[in-house]
């Protein structure tokens, strides 16, 4: 196991190559890439065999969920709507009553966690956003009792 990490230290430059008895340096052999990968060869080009892909599958099913409010008072509170959203939670994020400049950057910040997550974002009464994680449904009970606090319109 040190061998390795010393191995590691030497390929990163963080210590000396280990010299033979000669004082000249050892040339290490490269790491074994292990069984399923080789080298690219000059004769790889468009009418090379496919190689294999992963592909990751997303179920099919929406779900519903229960929608969770964050009114923030400053850029700190942002870390509530990230944690939120990678549970899978939508959020109503209700910027009303904040300065321009704080609404734009927490507009900028959701916007991008919204893209990065793969949900989206959408204006759903002045100032106030609904963030929805994909594959994440917010139920049409859902939306009226938003509706009846004044944080969703039809």
């Amino acid at each position: 196991m040190a061998a390795m990490w010393r191995r590691a230290m030497v390929y990163l430059g963080l210590v000396d190559e280990p010299e033979d008895e000669d004082g000249v340096g050892m040339v290490s052999r490269p790491p074994d890439p292990g069984p399923n990968v080789r080298p690219l060869s000059r004769d790889d080009g468009p009418a090379a065999a496919p190689r294999p892909s992963v592909v990751r599958t997303m179920p099919s099913a929406s779900t519903a969920a229960r929608v969770h409010v964050v009114e923030p008072r400053g850029f700190n509170d942002a870390q509530e709507v990230g944690d939120r959203l990678k549970a899978n939670q939508p959020v109503i994020l209700n910027l009303q009553g904040l300065d321009r400049d704080l609404q734009r950057r927490l507009i900028d910040f959701s916007s991008g966690l919204a893209y990065a997550l793969g949900g989206s974002m959408s204006r759903v009464a002045d100032q106030v956003f609904l963030l929805t994680p994909s594959n994440v449904e917010v139920s049409q009970e859902e939306k009226e009792r938003l509706q009846a606090r004044g944080l969703f319109r039809a």
